[in-house]
């Protein structure tokens, strides 16, 4: 047997070896990506949670920015505002359930329908949140029609006071978000075999029944996945509409997390501060990340 008739197995051994592992380089360039945009300022951030003064020239600190944050009561005022927001999840959730299964009995226009309550989705929020600006204000569209039609006993001052800032803020999300929900449930709906909704109507059951029946826990992963998106979009995407409707105020009996965060980041420079808070948002994430991988692995077993 002649040399290059030896050297040949142990070649394409090592092609054997090498094939599995070489594709992996095509990942280099996102994972890289990730690295920079991602994991190096997260990084950064929990860094300087632990350090005081300015940019420009941070003192380590240790635990006091954390001691700072929990004994200031700003803090603990945003937190709980974030979770009144949280209220917003089951209603916005229903509502848009409700619309999507009303939609999915094919009414006519209802093409239409969906797309009209998509559009305030893809609106700018900041546009939104100067919108609701007038509409809410003390003697705003809102207040006027009220006036008008002789319900002035329920015109308040929706953006000016501590008892209906936060609740108009939260009507604001909801109406901004609905349209989302309404596209996911329809899409989930339209993925559906329609094979067992006619045996339905066939022996007899309910618009109702089919849906709380049939339809509803069909899609029960869809709609718990929303709820956590919803979650995570209340505690750490509601900055431009507080910014814009109330800046925190009055006071700061609208203030959230977010807003916390970019007042002693930039208007304050307290950078250690807003570091504190942020790795603590991202941790209440996380928490309902690890949820919805929970509740994904639960139906995934099942």
């Amino acid at each position: 047997m002649t040399a290059t008739a030896l050297t040949q197995p142990r070649i394409a051994s090592r092609l054997r070896r090498f094939r599995p592992s070489w594709p992996h380089a095509f990942l280099l360039p996102a994972l890289a990506a990730i690295g920079l945009c991602f994991l190096f300022p997260l990084v950064v951030v929990i860094r300087d949670s632990f350090y005081g003064g300015s940019v420009a020239n941070l003192v380590p600190v240790g635990l006091d920015n954390y001691r700072f944050v929990f004994e200031d009561p700003v803090f603990w005022q945003s937190l709980l505002n974030n979770l009144k927001l949280f209220a917003t999840v089951p209603i916005t959730t229903v509502l848009a359930l409700l619309i999507a299964l009303v939609l999915n009995d094919r009414i006519r226009g209802w093409r239409q329908y969906r797309a009209v309550v998509f559009l305030p989705f893809i609106l700018p929020s900041t546009v939104i949140g100067l919108t609701f600006s007038f509409v809410l204000a003390l003697n705003g569209t809102l207040n006027t029609i009220l006036h008008d039609i002789g319900l002035g006993f329920l015109a308040h001052d929706w953006l000016g006071t501590s008892q209906w800032a936060i609740p108009s803020i939260g009507g604001v999300v909801i109406w901004q978000q609905l349209g989302f929900g309404v596209v996911v449930f329809s899409a989930a709906l339209l993925a559906l075999p329609p094979e067992v909704t006619e045996a339905a109507r066939i022996d007899g059951a309910s618009w109702s029944q089919i849906q709380r029946r049939i339809l509803i826990p069909q899609i029960r992963g869809i709609i718990e996945f929303f709820m956590v998106l919803q979650a995570i979009t209340v505690l750490s995407q509601v900055f431009n509409y507080v910014y814009v409707l109330t800046n925190g105020g009055p006071g700061t009996s609208s203030s959230v997390l977010e807003l916390y965060i970019w007042k002693n980041g930039f208007a304050l420079g307290a950078i250690g501060t807003a570091a504190t808070v942020s790795v603590m948002l991202l941790a209440l994430a996380t928490i309902l990340i690890a949820i919805y991988m929970r509740l994904r692995t639960r139906h995934a077993d099942a």
